[in-house]
């Protein structure tokens, strides 16, 4: 099975480029699955409903989350309706929503996507994330309940997105790190057969500072004040991710590549 794994959508720029690419992609790529973290697509800040709903339109399988999942209030509800989102598993344990999610992909496979925070420098302090995996992990057998498994890990450490992969390898088909809009240059397939990357990085313009307009982050670096919100910056957009191909019978991966497509970034052709 081929799968394309993408990272933050930033903003209108990061979505647009999303929305008119994943087309394009899918045939080019022949991808049977596509999973996208939406956390930023709306004004930099959470996911709102109308976006959602045109990410997944323009032929997005699942759109995962962060811990700005629910800046955008109406995704408090809309996830609830819409199974095709997905949020930590760790994230508080009232909120709406589930933290993994099993799709149908061509053929009658399966595939579950799930996502956790990490605990290092976030602002928050989130349930342990290695526990979490791990009972989704035994409950639902990577080659045997489903053909393939995706975990993204949300978080700013990259030594716990590292620790992750090890822990899981040979029990998902990929562990990819999202939420520092920075892509790793590191994508592997680790001893068990678990691709890896540190961080997809973003879907958005890299003429900015992780997505945002330079003016206000540069303002509040040299003078310590602010002056207003960030804002997401408007030119063209960078999609950035990770293909992998899996093994039906054992859900494992067989080739990872790294993809960036348009904007400005060094561009790659995963095929």
């Amino acid at each position: 099975m081929k799968i394309l794994f993408l990272g933050d959508i930033v903003g209108r720029s990061g979505r647009t480029a999303v929305i008119e690419g994943i087309g394009p992609l899918r045939a080019q790529l022949g991808l049977d699955f596509v999973v996208v973290n939406g956390e930023n697509a709306t004004s930099g800040a959470g996911l709102s409903p109308a976006h959602a709903r045109q990410l997944l339109e323009s032929g997005v399988d699942c759109l995962t989350l962060g811990d700005h999942a629910f800046d955008q209030k109406d995704m408090l509800t809309f996830i609830e309706q819409d199974s095709r989102i997905v949020r930590p598993l760790n994230f508080a344990k009232a909120a709406p929503g589930r933290g993994f999610r099993i799709y149908n992909a061509p053929g009658g496979r399966k595939v579950l996507v799930m996502q956790v925070l990490g605990q290092v420098f976030m602002k928050r302090p989130f349930d342990d994330p290695f526990s979490a995996v791990e009972q989704v992990i035994k409950s639902h057998p990577l080659g045997a309940t489903v053909q393939a498994v995706i975990l993204d890990v949300h978080a700013e450490a990259t030594s716990e997105k590292m620790a992750l992969g090890h822990w899981c390898d040979g029990g998902v088909s990929l562990v990819v790190g999202t939420h520092t809009h920075v892509p790793t240059g590191d994508a592997m397939i680790l001893p068990k057969g678990t691709a890896y990357q540190t961080d997809a990085g973003m879907c958005g313009d890299y003429h900015s500072v992780i997505g945002m307009d330079k003016a206000e982050p540069m303002r509040r670096f040299i003078t310590g004040m602010s002056k207003g919100r960030f804002t997401p910056a408007d030119g063209a957009a960078t999609l950035s991710g990770v293909v992998i191909e899996t093994d039906d019978r054992t859900g494992l991966t067989k080739n990872v590549a790294m993809l960036r497509h348009g904007g400005v970034l060094a561009q790659t052709h995963a095929d």
